[in-house]
């Protein structure tokens, strides 16, 4: 084999390894970016949650949902404790 011939295989293979590598990047990219998603609706849905949690607490006592007014009762007696 003449020096042209294999310079140019290693060219080629050098080529295929750093395709090889973007896509390898690029799948755990990918895998972040669908990681940041996941964490940006998992904080926005506990944000929500918040947000309903701190309605019923200033909710007067006697209205509402007994479920909730026992709940905060409960809650209320062992802040006491």
């Amino acid at each position: 084999m003449s020096f042209e011939t294999i310079s140019l295989l290693l060219s080629w293979f050098e080529l295929g390894l750093l395709f090889g590598i973007l896509f390898r990047l690029a799948g755990a990219f990918d895998l972040i970016a669908s990681t940041q998603r996941e964490l940006r609706r998992t904080i926005h849905h506990l944000g929500e949650r918040h947000a309903a949690e701190l309605a019923i607490n200033n909710s007067p006592r006697g209205s509402g949902d007994p479920v909730a007014s026992r709940a905060l009762q409960f809650r209320a007696e062992a802040e006491i404790s």
